[in-house]
């Protein structure tokens, strides 16, 4: 039963409510004729379709008079007119506290974060070739990697872009942002944009400290941002957009960086021009991996910067034993890539793989025709003959995925592929060419364990009552009953900023601002059929297995499954 049911079915104990009770009653099935749970079921329903005409006085007298009699119309109303102002404010507080009441005995069942969910329908027994993303998809690094991308790009700015040496005193903060947010790059500003192009207020930062929602109102003229100005369809701001997304988790120290320059600047009073900033900031970070500066960092501390704890193996296997192809396609070097695999995997990782592709140059590789693949060795030599065919053991460099469907036929909804940027590794799959798509979202695991938490799920449960108290109680527009509605939009505020600081206290979850998708959120839904919290989840499920979406119901449709039940941030 939904959260709005339980509210509807706490108002019954009210005495006051018990004419609308038996009004219902009367034009229902015999209650006495159902067991006591089907009787509560039966009258919520009763109830949730009536209780706006009974409540809000939309149903004339004529009509109540006509189905149930002058009397008893003139007692229902009773409830809402004729009321005193104490008597509103004690009737308003009485079913708040019986809802209240109601919410705190609700129990939720727990997510289990190596879960698989599914945005379309999919059956893993149609797939028979599973292909791979290697940066955070087959490969995941610990924080460390963060902090060495972040000094690193810090010190190029200092050195080659002959920023203040006062920077140095920043260090990277791991838990200040989160993926998926949007940087203003004119205004300076970092933010979390929901999926309608509202900005959520409270999370537009200038450097390291939030803007007062009063000044955010007043730079946008409101909350949201037109289409024209958020970023290209990679995320990227060109061709006269002023809005970047970061979609990669490789962001979170670019981010990071920009904040600490914007603050470095604004505190000594320098004045800068933000876009150089951005290019500036944008130029190190890319330095970082196309210099290679990264690469051999990672290659020389194995054990400090990847985790080996995501049963890639395990997977990998798993597939290869079931006789299925596999094939890697990542922008990072094979030196690079070959040392990691021998970590996680083993020396024999290549004989798992049918295919490897290397410095593919996502997402370029999907859409560009030109670019012929060519061979390497595995000293890193490159071959100039022209290639006939993907041969297994042997490593190919660029290319391009229409040369790759005419070699290989790999085609339509047998493949499918996993990455874990939204746009670079999965949007032109599932768009352009009909591939299955699965995003790999290491933040998942996080997010559920917070969600399953008894603080989140009271606080949530007791957030989306409130909301039904004040949605159906704001009709009574005298005073007392205003002044207390507008107690309980206070406190709905205070517990909706309650929920963003339990996952992140400057920009909430990675899904949700408030009650609406995130910008990100609605693009995962949009170009991965399924999503996980990494690889490893491949693992509690065998290759006849269908993933079903779950059916949440629309707007304007009832909810017709009883666990069916929305929350979140």
């Amino acid at each position: 039963m939904t959260p709005l049911s339980l509210y509807l079915c706490s108002l019954l104990k009210n005495n006051k409510l018990l004419i609308c009770y038996n009004y219902l009653h009367t034009h229902g099935a015999p209650l006495h004729l159902v067991d006591r749970a089907a009787r509560k079921t039966r009258l919520a329903r009763l109830l949730d379709m009536n209780f706006r005409a009974v409540f809000r006085g939309r149903v004339t007298g004529k009509v109540l008079a006509q189905q149930s009699g002058a009397k008893n119309y003139r007692e229902a109303t009773m409830c809402t007119s004729s009321a005193s102002g104490q008597d509103m404010t004690n009737w308003l507080w009485s079913i708040y506290n019986e809802t209240k009441k109601q919410t705190e005995v609700m129990s939720k069942n727990s997510v289990n974060p190596n879960t698989i969910f599914a945005n379309n329908e999919m059956s893993l027994h149609d797939i028979e070739i599973y292909g791979f993303d290697y940066d955070y998809t087959l490969a995941f690094y610990s924080r460390h990697l963060h902090t060495l991308i972040f000094n690193i790009a810090r010190d190029i700015l200092i050195q080659e872009h002959r920023y203040p040496e006062g920077l140095r005193e920043y260090e990277y903060i791991p838990n200040f942002v989160v993926r998926g947010l949007h940087y203003d790059v004119q205004k300076a500003l970092l933010m979390k944009i929901d999926a309608f192009h509202y900005i959520q207020l409270g999370t537009v930062y200038r450097g390291l400290h939030p803007v007062p929602d009063k000044e955010v109102i007043a730079m946008y003229d409101g909350c949201h941002v037109p289409l024209e100005n958020m970023s290209d369809f990679y995320g990227k701001s060109s061709h006269g957009h002023t809005m970047k997304q970061f979609m990669d988790i490789f962001s979170l120290p670019e981010m990071n960086l920009l904040c600490c320059v914007n603050d470095y600047f604004m505190k000594h009073n320098i004045d800068y021009e933000p876009v150089h900033l951005y290019k500036d900031v944008k130029a190190a970070i890319g330095d970082v991996h196309v210099k290679g500066i990264m690469y051999r960092a990672v290659e020389a501390d194995m054990e400090n910067y990847i985790s080996y704890g995501e049963q890639t193996h395990a997977v990998l296997k798993k597939l290869y034993e079931d006789g299925k192809k596999m094939f890697l396609i990542t922008n990072s070097p094979f030196d690079f890539v070959d040392r990691g695999m021998n970590y996680i995997v083993g020396k024999d990782w290549r004989d798992l793989f049918d295919i490897v592709i290397v410095q593919a140059d996502k997402p370029g590789f999907f859409n560009d025709r030109r670019k012929p693949f060519r061979r390497v060795t595995d000293k890193g030599v490159l071959h100039w003959d022209r290639i006939h065919k993907l041969e297994k053991g042997k490593i190919y460099k660029q290319g391009n995925l229409y040369e790759f469907l005419r070699l290989t036929g790999w085609r339509g909804s047998k493949v499918l592929y996993f990455g874990d940027h939204i746009y670079s590794d999965l949007a032109d799959l599932t768009l352009k060419h009909g591939w299955r798509t699965g995003a790999i979202i290491p933040e998942l695991r996080k997010e559920i364990k917070i969600m399953n938490t008894e603080q989140y799920v009271h606080l949530m449960t007791w957030l989306q009552g409130l909301t039904g108290l004040i949605e159906h109680m704001q009709v009574h527009r005298d005073p007392a009953s205003q002044s207390v509605v507008q107690e309980w939009i206070k406190e709905r505020e205070a517990m909706r900023s309650q929920t963003k600081d339990i996952f992140n206290s400057q920009f909430g979850s990675l899904f949700r601002t408030y009650h609406n998708p995130t910008y990100f959120s609605r693009r995962l839904s949009r170009f991965a059929d399924i999503y996980m919290a990494s690889l490893s989840c491949l693992l509690n499920y065998d290759f006849q297995h269908t993933f079903f979406p779950r059916r949440t119901p629309l707007q304007h449709e009832s909810p017709f499954w009883p666990e069916q039940t929305t929350g979140g941030l």
